[in-house]
């Protein structure tokens, strides 16, 4: 049986009041004195927990993370087809960049220099994506739905480059990686016109 301190819950209670300044107001507008504040914490206590605002960033994304990860792994007894799932990971990622965008101004202030925790998390998500759809191509393949294939993972690689160079094309006369908001439902609908060709190249 696990035991929560009062450390743990503490710091959970950290993560998330940092959680909705990061979001509201992002992250060069958000202070430690300010989420010290909404806790009715001393900012030493916070310094205690955290030593700086990019470190407490960080793990606040890590818990984002989490979230999106079980997000993955609840759509993925979801689906009937490869489309199904396919669709399922572009929308979900798609639904979560909206509802977390201002909280993602980091990466617009940083993209030429973030830190390395920031891309061992991006590194993560993609290998989450990668066995999700892995596993969704694989299950197709045994019910004998698509055609065989022998590397499922390089195929699901080239989808997500693809995917993810869309999104880099849309923001390029910008010339910055990270799309703009407004431009977040052209990037979404690309991508589904896209999973459609992958799907329909698969299909037998």
């Amino acid at each position: 049986m696990n035991v929560v301190s009062d450390q743990d819950i503490k710091r959970e209670k950290i993560l998330e009041a940092s959680y909705q300044r990061f979001l509201h107001y992002g992250y060069s507008k958000t202070t430690m004195n300010e989420i010290a504040a909404d806790l009715s914490l001393s900012k030493a206590l916070l310094y205690y927990y955290f030593p700086d605002k990019s470190q407490l960033y960080i793990a606040v994304m890590r818990k984002l993370t989490c979230d999106y990860f079980k997000s993955l792994e609840e759509g993925a007894s979801n689906f009937n087809t490869l489309r199904d799932a396919v669709i399922y990971q572009v929308n979900n990622q798609h639904e979560f960049m909206l509802k977390n965008y201002n909280f993602f101004d980091f990466f617009r202030l940083n993209e030429q220099n973030l830190p390395e925790p920031i891309w061992d998390i991006i590194a993560e998500v993609q290998q989450a994506e990668m066995l999700f759809l892995t596993r969704a191509i694989k299950s197709e393949i045994a019910k004998g739905e698509i055609k065989p294939i022998a590397d499922p993972e390089s195929v699901v690689d080239v989808l997500l480059d693809a995917l993810h160079g869309i999104r880099v094309s849309a923001a390029s006369q910008k010339k910055i990686r990270f799309p703009q908001k407004d431009q977040l439902d052209e990037i979404h609908n690309k991508r589904l016109l896209l999973a459609d060709i992958f799907i329909a190249g698969l299909t037998r």
